[in-house]
């Protein structure tokens, strides 16, 4: 089986819960904040991880306490973190307020992970023809665009999330295969005339699409938290593309990863 490869972000979620979201100007009383590991890289490593895929974490986090336990933690998933960087500073922070209903906003505070950059592409040579680089957009973005073009050369496969959604040149665009955006960042993608040759829109409880394939999601019990479904998505898919399954096999796969990651609290699941 092939390798997934992650370069992406690692944050410590800072999780609040209230019972709706505020209006702008509003302040509500939420409940008490829990610490929790998350990061759309860590989180779809994790995912991918999970699935049954060996998996290879590209990063940063800070050089404190929270930076070693992270790396623990990935490892404790079997997640080589040989090329995850520790840089003065903090690990990088995500302030997350989940409502009664599930839903969440999100902010991020970057920290080690605005210092990924050229020098972390060195662990890329490792990439094999076969393998999978999944790539998001919480770190620097010309990073991403690099990244995306050195696993294209090797022979690799790229997944590439637009989330948080930025604009990306047309040629990087081109190589996600596929670009996988949700439909809020697929409307943008649209209205900033991005047109990727592959693109798989995720469309929570109904499903997703890949080009003229489409598939149902998976039937969920009870919504809790909705903050992991869309990197569960991602790292499930991916692990399923590197185990040489066809395009609908791999989104049942994902679609049924992401459908119990919003019955539990949290970004990723413990590691037991």
């Amino acid at each position: 089986m092939a390798d997934v490869w992650v370069l992406g972000s690692l944050n410590v979620d800072v999780v609040v819960r209230v019972a709706r979201h505020p209006s702008p100007g509003e302040t509500l009383i939420g409940g008490d904040p829990e610490l929790a590991f998350g990061g759309k890289g860590a989180n779809q490593a994790v995912a991918a991880a999970v699935a049954g895929a060996r998996v290879r974490m590209v990063g940063a986090v800070g050089d404190d306490a929270e930076g070693r336990d992270y790396r623990e933690r990935l490892q404790s998933f079997g997640i080589d973190t040989g090329a995850v960087r520790s840089v003065p500073g903090p690990t990088g922070r995500a302030f997350i307020a989940v409502a009664d209903d599930g839903e969440n906003t999100i902010i991020v505070s970057p920290g080690a992970n605005a210092a990924v950059g050229e020098q972390d592409l060195a662990a890329l040579d490792g990439l094999a023809a076969g393998d999978v680089l999944l790539l998001q957009l919480e770190v620097d973005l010309g990073v991403v665009a690099a990244a995306a073009k050195r696993a294209t050369a090797a022979g690799a496969r790229v997944v590439l999330n637009t989330a948080p959604y930025a604009d990306l040149p047309a040629d990087v665009l081109a190589l996600g295969a596929p670009v996988v955006a949700n439909e809020t960042e697929a409307a943008l993608l649209a209205a900033a005339g991005g047109s990727p040759v592959e693109l798989l829109i995720t469309r929570g409880e109904h499903g997703s699409t890949w080009g003229d394939l489409a598939v149902p999601a998976d039937r969920v019990e009870r919504v809790v938290d909705t903050t992991g479904a869309g990197d569960t998505f991602c790292g499930a898919l991916a692990a399923a593309l590197a185990a040489g399954e066809e395009r609908e096999p791999a989104m049942r796969a994902a679609a049924a990863a992401a459908a119990r990651a919003v019955e539990r609290m949290g970004a990723q699941p413990d590691p037991s």
